[in-house]
């Protein structure tokens, strides 16, 4: 899989470092796939803000998602509503960094997942 850093990680990981003590500051690293890099690119600007969001509450708490099973352990999906619709976002994640797989809404989305 070929992942590509996050054009916004900088900005993100300095708004939300993950401390696991107060004298300790760890920096989370955000991912992304090709395949949410051109997913992205296609929403609308309204969109785009509703994901970032996502993103934001994702690096905070990684277990926000539902994990998945058979085929896709490991991969966590999390619902979200944007713009009266719902999307998914499907990631993920260890201790130190999150990978953004694929973002859309539920048509396709698990086929393309599968991928």
């Amino acid at each position: 899989m070929c992942v590509n850093c996050w054009w916004r990680r900088k900005k993100i990981a300095a708004a939300f470092p993950l401390s696991s003590r107060a004298d300790s500051v760890t920096e989370v690293k955000v991912l992304q796939t090709n395949v949410f890099a051109r997913a992205y690119k296609k929403l609308h600007p309204k969109r785009k803000d509703a994901v970032d969001k996502t993103v934001a509450s994702i690096i905070q708490n990684p277990n926000l998602g539902e994990e998945k099973k058979s085929v896709l352990a490991g991969v966590f999906v999390y619902k979200f509503d944007c713009v009266g619709q719902l999307n998914l976002l499907a990631y993920e994640f260890d201790p130190s960094t999150r990978v953004l797989l694929l973002v859309g809404t539920h048509e396709n989305f698990y086929r393309t997942l599968k991928r």
